[in-house]
């Protein structure tokens, strides 16, 4: 079988909205699927504070949200399209949206862009809500890539994404393993914000800081890190509680610090795995960061795993390549969630369907 589809992602970077279109085939069983248009439409500036704000709205509010930020997905879709000139060849779109809300253990999660507005905005059916049915079930919600990985990306059983959470897979012949490891560029732009940048360029501030080993204690004794997976964060943990710990009168240090937290809870995540893996696969904006992935790489040399950071497409684009793969999985009525990863009662075919193409 062939698909053609636009996958979306709104990472809790908030860096922008990630749109693919890729060609996937299927054949016994076996996916492949060739990268045929990438694209990130920065955010503009009043789409930001929206998002930003989102959890402090009233419940009426937070629907109308909800839909205009549907209806501006589907425009960027509508945009893309024209842009790239794939007018008549899209037959998908799957849709994250950006979470907002993430409570699992209440049994609750919920991400923003109504896949019903989508759908009228484009007149193409769509695939959204693809982590409610595993919350439902008993699971974390998340991670929700490794079934993506599992079917795009087998040749490497140890992945690791960073972006505003940072979020690791592992698989061999015995289990499939995913889970959140620590919030990344969410804290990382935070800080980058307090000297007035965007984000840390190469990780140039964090190479021209100092660790503060105070600092850096007391955020490795957070209890996440101390929990078993399946385990899953929540953006506000990153935002409510470790970027207050952080000290603010000199943003290199604060960045050279949680750089060095990261690189920390990545090699504890992976010496408790004992992954049978010689190598990881980084994809994610962290993997631009110069100096993170130098401290990545010094800390797993002692664990004789080797990093790779594929080309910038698969780096920038993977998730939401793998959104487009779970759209058609949900399309087939295939399973789009590993409870060996999320920790539900059963895999399950998580996603809504809105059928915006006419009869």
């Amino acid at each position: 079988m062939f698909y053609r589809v636009i996958g979306i992602m709104s990472g809790s970077s908030m860096d922008g909205l990630d749109i693919v279109f890729a060609e996937f085939s299927e054949q016994a069983g076996k996916w492949s699927y060739e990268l045929k248009a990438a694209e990130c439409y920065p955010f503009e500036a009043n789409i930001a504070t929206q998002l930003k704000n989102a959890r402090a709205l009233p419940a009426y509010d937070y629907l109308l949200l909800h839909s205009s930020f549907g209806k501006y997905i589907g425009r960027q879709v509508n945009k893309f399209i024209e842009a790239r000139g794939l007018d008549h060849q899209v037959q998908l779109v799957a849709s994250h949206g950006h979470t907002v809300f993430h409570a699992p253990g209440k049994g609750m999660t919920a991400q923003l862009g109504d896949g019903a507005s989508i759908a009228g905005e484009t007149g193409i059916n769509v695939v959204s809500d693809l982590r409610a049915l595993d919350v439902a079930l008993g699971g974390q919600g998340a991670p929700i890539v490794p079934m993506g990985e599992k079917l795009l990306f087998g040749d490497h059983p140890l992945l690791l994404n960073i972006g505003g959470i940072a979020n690791i897979s592992y698989r061999d012949d015995e289990q499939y393993i995913a889970f959140d490891v620590c919030p990344a560029n969410r804290v990382l732009n935070m800080i980058a914000a307090i000297d007035g940048k965007t984000y840390d360029a190469n990780g140039e501030m964090a190479a021209s800081g100092k660790v503060l080993p105070e600092v850096l204690a007391k955020l490795n004794e957070l209890d996440y890190y101390k929990k078993d997976y399946p385990k899953s964060l929540a953006n506000e943990f990153g935002t409510d509680d470790v970027f207050p710990m952080l000290p603010t009168a000199n943003p290199a240090d604060a960045m050279r610090t949680y750089a060095e937290h990261i690189a920390v809870q990545l090699g504890e995540a992976i010496s408790n795995l004992q992954p049978r893996a010689s190598s990881i696969f980084i994809t994610g904006g962290g993997a631009h960061n110069t100096f993170l992935i130098q401290r990545i790489r010094a800390t797993l040399t002692a664990l004789n795993i080797e990093v790779i950071v594929p080309g910038k497409d698969i780096v920038d684009y993977k998730e939401a390549l793998v959104m487009a793969l779970l759209g058609i999985l949900r399309w087939r009525e295939q399973d789009t969630v590993l409870a060996s990863v999320t920790g539900a009662r059963r895999n399950s075919i998580g996603g809504a369907v809105w059928m915006g193409q006419e009869a």
